[in-house]
């Protein structure tokens, strides 16, 4: 790193001498573009039936357009080192919002199979070197002190996306074609982004580049691999769950598509507030607790899931994605007390596509998979299995600031 790189990181992390509650409208911008970023991997889920029904795919084909998007999202996130290195985190986070947008458009233009996985892959190609610079992003501007309710506010972007996704798509399927949905979420990335030119701030410094030195660094950590598998069980109790959960309801449970969408976002809509409480346990209690805590709820509720009759699967369909999403707040605090700010991006971008194949990714290809065999439910209690043992897991984290 030469002395103007070096500058540039130490005038971008003074965050001790700022007020958190200054620092709300830059940390509220930064989400923002998380917000549709999110979006725009998740609006596939709720329009899944409709894409099935329209392109005649089976359950396992429809799973595999998550796999792809995983799989562009894992070498994205491998390479968005290079990318920041070179045109600083805040440009990062621009190319990504408009590369999401015209990677939704591409979608929007499919007529088969394999121009949607395409498609897909590239959105999650432009969709993955955002992470590292916005959590990177969002760390300078606060204290360390409050990087747990920093991080809350920016995981309110994935919650918030969780709850309005499949609402927002049910309305609009009764006006517009699912194509044209997936098309003016891209427009609102896009927009989204130019906005972020003009008006955000922080990230104005560059990110190091993954080289052996500090990949060696991190690999010698034992509590970096476990991060590794937890981030994986936090995205399957969440994300990977969600993909799913529409065409789950849709066809083991006979529930209506449109009540199926509903039923998901409103569920989410309790998220908004535990994964802010996520962040304050995180700051009060230590992260090691929190992960032991999230890993075993979440874990048996998933699992009560796929074993409910359908008059209780709505109470499950509400309870389960509570505390399961307080596991990032926590996960993401306890990956940046293991690293420094300037390779902290290298953690992220190291650590968090692994766990993105395997929990958005594999899980709901291998869900869809079994699905197509007749046990759909069996995928849905394997995942809560998987899930419970992070409880485990949890236990054998070595954090340096852990209380």
């Amino acid at each position: 790193m030469n002395t103007v790189e070096k500058s540039r990181v130490g005038n971008d992390h003074t965050a001790g001498g700022r007020t958190f509650r200054s620092q709300l409208t830059p940390l509220l911008l930064v989400t923002s573009i998380f917000l549709l970023n999110f979006t725009g991997r998740l609006i596939p889920a709720p329009l899944l039936p409709t894409i099935e029904k329209d392109l005649g795919l089976s359950h396992g084909n429809a799973g595999s357009l998550f796999l792809f998007l995983s799989m562009g999202y894992f070498l994205s996130l491998l390479g968005s080192g290079y990318i920041s290195s070179r045109i600083t985190h805040k440009k990062t986070i621009i190319v990504s919002a408009i590369a999401v947008g015209a990677a939704l458009s591409f979608i929007s233009f499919s007529r088969s199979l394999f121009a949607m996985r395409v498609s897909m892959f590239l959105l999650g190609i432009s969709a993955g070197i955002y992470l590292p610079s916005g959590v990177t992003t969002v760390t300078s501007l606060v204290d360390p002190r409050h990087w747990g309710k920093a991080i809350a506010i920016h995981e309110l972007a994935p919650n918030l996306s969780f709850v309005l996704t499949p609402l927002v798509a049910e309305i609009l399927l009764h006006w517009l074609a699912w194509r044209n949905i997936l098309f003016l979420v891209g427009i609102g990335s896009v927009i989204t982004g130019i906005v972020f030119v003009k008006f955000g701030k922080g990230g104005n410094f560059y990110g190091e580049a993954p080289n052996f030195s500090s990949i060696q660094t991190l690999l010698k950590i034992p509590a970096f691999w476990i991060l590794i598998f937890l981030f994986s069980l936090a995205i399957i109790g969440t994300l990977g769950i969600y993909n799913m959960l529409p065409l789950y309801l849709v066809t083991e449970h006979g529930v209506s598509q449109d009540w199926a969408n509903t039923l998901v976002g409103i569920s989410r809509i309790s998220t908004l507030g535990t994964a802010f409480i996520g962040g304050w346990a995180t700051d009060r209690l230590g992260a090691k607790t929190v992960l032991v805590s999230v890993f075993l709820v979440t874990g048996i509720l998933t699992l009560l899931l796929g074993m409910v009759s359908t008059p209780w699967v709505a109470v499950l369909v509400f309870l389960q994605p509570m505390l399961a999403v307080c596991a990032f707040p926590a996960g993401f605090a306890a990956l940046s007390s293991i690293s420094t700010p300037e390779n902290r991006n290298v953690a992220v971008s190291l650590g968090i596509p692994i766990a993105f194949v395997l929990g958005a990714g594999v899980v709901p290809t291998l869900i869809g998979v079994i699905a197509d065999r007749g046990y759909f439910s069996w995928g849905i209690r394997l995942s809560g299995v998987l899930i419970m043992t992070g409880f485990f897991l949890s236990f054998f984290l070595k954090l340096s600031n852990e209380r």
